[in-house]
């Protein structure tokens, strides 16, 4: 296989979309992105990330391909698990405390920051609606940043969440109390918990 069906088997595989750095771990030559653009088969979206022209940019995907560190939580995380019917009006991410954000990117995002010891505690892989993996905390995770983070969040989408969490046959108890104990709020889950069950 040379490089271009190399290029193009990754392009495919990633539904459409390719970074230049995904070149670098596959040793392709950066020309061969050149190329496709020229011959109309890719086109730039921004620095380094390309898609098909056909394809719908899946930003949640290239978001968490150039940075790393992101993974999608409370609202984000909630809309996924299909704990709120609210499309976020800003994607939120949650980072290891002392991660730079540069202005631009924080203007777009709602970003939370966590001790980096739990930063990858809970964390799952879902497909966006494209069809391209993300890492997303799980659903127990979740309750546990939205009950800590109470005050940043639309009061209508925090409760709607703790009901259909409520109504849900999926609960691992055993998690909520782990992480309610590693994040210091077991007291705080009790009393809702009591609420919705």
């Amino acid at each position: 296989m040379d490089h271009l069906q190399k290029l193009e088997a990754l392009i495919k595989k990633q539904n459409g979309t390719v970074l230049s750095s995904d070149l670098d771990k596959l040793s392709i030559p950066r020309i061969y992105l050149a190329k496709l653009v020229k011959e109309k088969k890719l086109e730039r979206v921004s620095w380094g990330i390309y898609t098909q022209l056909d394809t719908i940019e899946d930003e949640m995907y290239i978001l968490q391909k150039k940075y790393k560190k992101f993974i999608f939580s409370h609202e984000t995380a909630l809309f996924l698990h299909d704990l709120s019917d609210r499309t976020p009006l800003k994607y939120c991410v949650t980072v290891p405390s002392g991660t730079k954000i540069s202005k631009k990117l924080s203007d777009r995002l709602k970003i939370y920051y966590i001790k980096g010891e739990y930063h990858i505690l809970g964390v799952i892989e879902t497909q966006t609606a494209l069809g391209n993996p993300i890492k997303i905390y799980n659903s127990e995770r979740t309750i546990c940043d939205i009950l800590r983070s109470k005050s940043r969040i639309d009061q209508q989408i925090f409760s709607d969440a703790l009901k259909r969490f409520g109504r849900s046959k999926q609960i691992d108890f055993y998690l909520l109390s782990d992480y309610s104990n590693k994040f210091k709020g077991e007291r705080t889950l009790r009393t809702y918990i009591e609420l919705i069950l």
